[in-house]
Order: C-alpha cells, then structure tokens, then sequence
C-alpha cells in the first residue's frame, strides 16, 4: 500500500522535463494512481524507472514495452486520456 508521502514522491518524480510525458504522468497520478490495485501502481512505479526515451516512444504507441506489466501500465494511462473508439 502506498502511503501519501509515497504518492508526493511519485508526483515529483512523475516530472520528467519532457512535456509529452509530464501531461500524462502528473495528472495521472493525481487522479488515478490511488484508484489503481497495488499491482498496477506497481506497474507503474517500474515504468517510472525507465529510461524517458524508451517512456517517450511507449506513450506516443511508436512501439510497445517488451515487459508485459509496462505494456499494461502503458495502456492504462493511453485509455485514461484517450477518447473512447466508437
């Protein structure tokens, strides 16, 4: 279980310096980081400690992670600020 000074932490190092990540990241973990089961705010602790290039490229879909749990936490955070497809 992650604690609030847990998520403080998470926030800040949700800010990456590269715009396109940074307005995925910090919102996301505003709203919807708490919402997550352990498992998947596991995911994305471990995303966190990837490389911002590799980040980059996974949340602009130019490739996917090879890692089936970044793949997962990936696509959550796609379908959080991507409109439905009717």
């Amino acid at each position: 279980m992650y604690t609030e000074e847990d998520v403080r932490r998470l926030k800040w190092q949700s800010r990456r310096g590269m715009l396109e990540l940074d307005v995925l990241f910090v919102p996301f973990v505003e709203e919807a980081f708490s919402d997550l089961d352990e498992a998947d705010q596991d995911r994305f602790v471990k995303l966190l400690a990837c490389e911002d290039t590799d980040l980059f490229v996974w949340l602009m879909e130019r490739e996917e992670p090879a890692d089936p749990d970044l793949q997962r936490i990936v696509r959550i955070i796609l379908d959080r600020v991507q409109p439905a497809k009717d």
